[in-house]
Formats: C-alpha cells, sequence, structure tokens
C-alpha cells in the first residue's frame, strides 16, 4: 500500500504517466507532477491541471507543476515545492520522452538534441535531483519507462538518435542502480511487451490501425504499482516487462487491457519475437 507516500513523475500529464499517478493515487499516495502542458493541445487531450483533477478524484493528493525537465532550475523548484508540500519524495517516475523515428540522414540536430535532452539527460537530472530526498525516503524507488538494454544492430540501424536517447535512459537503470544500492533505493526500468494506445501510438506510430494492436495504458500502471510495492533492497537493478510483472503478482488474464477486443497484438520496440 502507498498510503501517504510521495511520487514525483515527469510527463505525467495523460498516457502511461498519467495511468501511473491514478493507479498510485487509489491508494491515497501523493502526487507532483511536471509537465510542460499548461494549456490544451488540438492533438494531445490533457494537461497537468486536468490531471490532477483526476489524479485527486482517484482518491489521492495533487501538485501540478508547469516546467520542462530540460532546464535544471525548473526541476530543482519543482522538486523543492513537492517536498515543501508534500514532506518528501519516496517514488521517482522518469515518464517524460520525445521521440523521432527519422535515420541519421534525416534527423535534424535540433529534435536529435531535443530527444536527448528529454529522455537521457532528463531521466538523469530528475534522479539526482530527487535523490537527495529519496534517502530518507519510505521504500525509495525509482522508475524509467525505458526499453532492456538490447544491443541488435536492428534497433540501432534506422532510428539510431531516438534508440541512443531511451538507452541513456537504460543506462540510467544500470548505473544508478548499482550507485545507489548502499541507501537502499531501487532503480528499475518498464517497459511494455506490446504497443501500448497513447497519443503517441496515435499520431506516430499507425494512427487507429496501431492503437487496435495496442493494449491501454492501464496495464503498464497496475505493473509499476507492483513495482513500487516491491522492496526496494532487493528489487533493483531490473528491466522489467509489464506482463512478467503481472505475471509475477498472479494476474494472467490479460484480455481486459486490450484496446480493443481479441486484439492481435504488436510487440513493443527494441523486443526480440
Amino acid at each position: 500500500m502507498l498510503a501517504g507516500r510521495t511520487m514525483f513523475i515527469s510527463g505525467g500529464s495523460r498516457g502511461i504517466g498519467l495511468a501511473i499517478a491514478k493507479r498510485v493515487a487509489r491508494d491515497g499516495a501523493n502526487v507532483a507532477l511536471i509537465a510542460k502542458t499548461a494549456e490544451p493541445h488540438p492533438q494531445l487531450p490533457g494537461t497537468v491541471f486536468t490531471a490532477a483533477a483526476d489524479i485527486q478524484e482517484a482518491g489521492g493528493r495533487a501538485l501540478p507543476i508547469v516546467g520542462d525537465i530540460r532546464f535544471d532550475d525548473q526541476v530543482e523548484e519543482a522538486v523543492a515545492r513537492t517536498v515543501a508540500e508534500f514532506g518528501g519524495i519516496d517514488m521517482c517516475v522518469n515518464n517524460a520522452s520525445a521521440i523521432n523515428l527519422s535515420n541519421t540522414e534525416a534527423l535534424p540536430m535540433k529534435v536529435y538534441d531535443l530527444m536527448q535532452s528529454i529522455n537521457a539527460r532528463g531521466a538523469y537530472l530528475v534522479s539526482r535531483t530527487c535523490l537527495p530526498h529519496l534517502k530518507e525516503g519510505t521504500n525509495p524507488h525509482i522508475l524509467n519507462l525505458s526499453p532492456p538494454l538490447n544491443l541488435d544492430p536492428k534497433w540501432f540501424q534506422n532510428t539510431l538518435g531516438y534508440t541512443m536517447a531511451k538507452y541513456g535512459m537504460s543506462m540510467c537503470t544500470l548505473g544508478m542502480a548499482a550507485e545507489f544500492a548502499p541507501y537502499g533505493i531501487a532503480v528499475n526500468s518498464l517497459w511494455p511487451r506490446t504497443l501500448i494506445a497513447t497519443a503517441a501510438v496515435q499520431n506516430l506510430l499507425g494512427g487507429e490501425e496501431a492503437m487496435k494492436r495496442s493494449r491501454r495504458p492501464e496495464i503498464v500502471a497496475d505493473a509499476a504499482y507492483e513495482i513500487f510495492n516491491r522492496p526496494s533492497g532487493e528489487a533493483t537493478g531490473n528491466f522489467y516487462l509489464d506482463d512478467d510483472i503481472l505475471a509475477d503478482a498472479g494476474i494472467t488474464d490479460l484480455e481486459p487491457y486490450s484496446y480493443v477486443p481479441d486484439a492481435d497484438l504488436q510487440l513493443d520496440g527494441f523486443l526480440d519475437e
């Protein structure tokens, strides 16, 4: 149970991030979410403020923070506000991500820099800034929404910029799990087995047809919840897949998570058959 504990999450205004926030809120957890979306976007539903309302409706306390994790001062201010509001931080979730699947020749350096600064650098910065408070936290966890480190060249050859940025998050898991072990802080990655029905899939990865081959964000949220309840001193340095976590928890009927009934699910990126 996570009642009274505090989660700091980046990019929690929609999709997987919001689903994770709402899941911990059901236990009565506190959630501070930092995201750039202060005003509604025509293609991206939700803002930090609508997300905060959803979190409170689910049973938690929410602190919506408009901010950009690319900037040190904004992250430092957000973390300070979280600690002032809730008294500490027990869970840090690096969910914010930027994606562009162009190859090397087609990818503008401006977009390359954006992906690196949000994905790899953002996860590093947010974790680093939360660290002093996690040291004092209850069963403290850092969770990165990033894939297992699969070095098959096929995951690099056409999407090198994105792969480097996303694997940067996964390398944070690998390194920080070892570095923070003396403090009893768990650091893990979580990745979905299949596509997840989010705005990114809708807008960038195939539209409605891709959505029909996806599961709902709640499967990742339920897996994250199970991870947060594992002992931080033991469950660290792992690259978890969502359905493996649920299987360990005795949840084997995954049909309710499908975006459409009897979906022909598509394997997510960075995973082999």
